[in-house]
């Protein structure tokens, strides 16, 4: 039965499509986010619905689309450049086998990011984007809250739908996705058209963000908690009031303390002792493992590499009370461990070069981010959305970037799909300013506003 109900919405979407074409890039979205064909038993898993979804989207803009005065922007070229130096490490791959696995998701997040921003010619599918990543997403996220808020979590323990650790089903990755996109609610709770911001679309939003926040607690990530954190410093940037925010922050904090859960303020403190925590130590390992895998292999080993490493580390045990405590020191052998990090998965995979360009590609997003933040912080009504749209789009990128230094997402296709939101939020603004001959800070009267079409 369930299968059927996937079946019909799916459907719907598809038949939709064939009217407005850029409904097959949402469905596309959804698909890759949600992963229907593993929540269901039998009919999706035999039909490539994704393949289907992104060829269609493709045909459309070919098709129907206006491609006057189409931009491409210096990142896609970059990404394009990075996923044929990825063609090139799996060709070489040290497990070519394994690699090719991974390959296959691999270069289509990339092949669609960069399609992506060319689709996005106005507002209103930047705001359509934006809001199917989000819905698809709190899909995941508000079952987990929902468990969490019942009782139910732990580390590698809170079941988000499928028996599935991976994608955005994987306890540090969801948390990561989860904070990342409260600045993104919170501006649609403010700015967002096409579920006017009434009081229960605001009502809506503050639950999911709410529903955010869980999913960490739900998980027991160290990893979510350092996100939450950093978000909080981000939001500080925006506040009106400073010392009210601090407050109001640390006094949420002391309130919610009592209620959360023994599992999660356990492993919480593990943050302080990380030798005592064999998570920690195979990590630590794992990253000096990558340091001097790189000195001989400078352009990485192609995906999977990893596979090969060989560690050994300390676990250090503490027996009676902190002032008198015994300490135990066992030494531990592992291997194939995974690296635990986007910034060394980059290194050990596509070496030097593609971790270069993969943070060339981070740092630019924000960089460009800031620049849209800046030029329209003072425009007049019509384009005071996009500052921040910008800023949002910059928080969550940063809350990813320290995510990823505990989690092994460096081509998570929901942040690629991130990033050509930035890029068709920043090409689309360029757009408008060349058309008009308009600068935000000479004036305050924008070009004539666009009809609502998608």
């Amino acid at each position: 039965m369930r299968d059927l109900v996937f079946i019909a919405f799916l459907g719907a979407f598809f038949a939709l499509g064939f009217r407005k074409p850029f409904l097959f890039v949402l469905t596309y979205v959804y698909i890759d986010v949600v992963s229907p064909q593993r929540l269901t038993y039998l009919l999706l898993n035999s039909v490539p619905i994704s393949m289907i979804a992104v060829g269609l989207s493709v045909l459309g803009w070919l098709a129907i689309d206006d491609k006057r005065n189409m931009r491409i922007a210096p990142r896609q070229g970059l990404m394009l450049l990075l996923l044929v130096y990825c063609a090139y490490t799996t060709h070489y791959a040290d497990f070519p086998i394994e690699a090719q696995d991974k390959w296959e998701w691999v270069w289509k997040a990339l092949a669609f990011a960069i399609f992506l921003p060319l689709t996005l010619r106005t507002k209103l599918r930047i705001e359509a984007l934006l809001l199917f990543m989000i819905l698809s997403a709190s899909s995941i996220i508000i079952t987990g809250g929902i468990k969490t808020a019942l009782g139910g979590g732990g580390y590698g323990e809170l079941n988000l739908m499928v028996d599935n650790n991976s994608g955005l089903y994987e306890g540090s990755t969801i948390s990561t996705v989860a904070i990342a996109i409260i600045p993104l609610v919170l501006w649609f709770s403010k700015f967002g058209t096409i579920f006017k911001p009434d009081r229960l679309v605001r009502l809506f939003c503050y639950c999911l963000c709410f529903a955010c926040l869980l999913i960490p607690v739900g998980t027991s990530t160290r990893t979510g908690l350092l996100c939450i954190a950093l978000l909080g410093v981000l939001m500080l940037r925006d506040a009106k009031n400073p010392l009210l925010y601090i407050g109001g922050a640390a006094m949420l904090g002391v309130v919610a303390l009592p209620f959360l859960p023994s599992a999660f303020t356990q492993r919480m403190e593990t943050i302080q002792s990380y030798k005592q925590d064999e998570s920690a130590s195979t990590r630590l390992a794992v990253w000096k493992w990558t340091i001097e895998y790189a000195k001989d292999h400078p352009l990485g080993g192609g995906f999977e590499a990893y596979r090969q490493n060989r560690i050994r580390y300390d676990i250090v045990s503490a027996e009676g009370m902190s002032n008198n405590a015994k300490l135990d020191v066992k030494v531990a052998i592992d291997q194939g461990r995974a690296y635990h990090s986007a910034y060394f998965e980059m290194l050990g995979e596509q070496g030097y070069p593609g971790l270069l360009m993969w943070l060339i590609l981070q740092i630019g997003g924000l960089f460009r981010m800031e620049v849209l933040r800046r030029r329209y912080r003072h425009s007049d009504e019509q384009w005071a959305w996009v500052s921040p749209l910008a800023t949002a789009l910059q928080h969550g990128h940063i809350v990813y970037l320290l995510g990823a230094c505990f989690v092994g997402i460096a081509f998570q296709p929901f942040m690629f799909m991130l990033i050509g939101a930035q890029i068709g939020l920043d090409t689309y603004c360029a757009r408008k300013r060349a058309e008009s001959s308009w600068r935000p800070i000479r004036r305050k009267h924008g070009p004539p506003p666009e009809p609502a079409t998608a």
